[in-house]
């Protein structure tokens, strides 16, 4: 059952439970998920759905750090659309799981004492196989530590 499917059905049963909040946050999900659907003219792979519901999540989190303290009800609706697309998201690679990739990926691109200048090198083979599952931002932040 394709996530276009899942979000549907939630959003079908929180209009039946007169949640409007919860389905309009669905909706907006849901209209990503299918504008998505469209450009591509094919189904989506879970790996495309999962980056359309992460991308949402990073988007509300963005308008809730911009949005002025005195905008309560804006911060409430980013707030309410986080959890909500939280539901749909995979779960994301600990901090531990993330430092275990990047050492796996040193020893296999053979790289005993990363510097600065293997950083490219190493982001190059790491990213692959931590899109989608990790923050970016945090994988970043943690290569970091390592090469200072």
């Amino acid at each position: 059952m394709s996530k276009i499917d899942v979000v549907r059905a939630a959003m079908n049963d929180a209009l039946k439970a007169g949640d409007k909040p919860r389905k309009d946050a669905l909706s907006l999900l849901l209209s990503a998920l299918k504008a998505k659907w469209i450009d591509k003219r094919a189904d989506l792979t879970e790996e495309e759905e999962n980056a359309i519901v992460l991308k949402e999540i990073k988007e509300a989190k963005e308008q809730l750090d911009t949005t002025p303290a005195d905008r309560t009800d804006t911060i409430a609706e980013c707030k309410l659309r986080m959890d909500v697309y939280s539901e749909f998201a995979p779960k994301l690679m600990s901090e531990e799981e993330i430092r275990q990739t990047i050492a796996d990926t040193l020893k296999e691109i053979g790289v005993e004492a990363p510097t600065a200048k293997d950083k490219g090198k190493l982001m190059k083979s790491l990213m692959p196989k931590v899109k989608g599952k990790a923050d970016g931002g945090l994988v970043n932040k943690l290569v970091g530590e390592l090469l200072a």
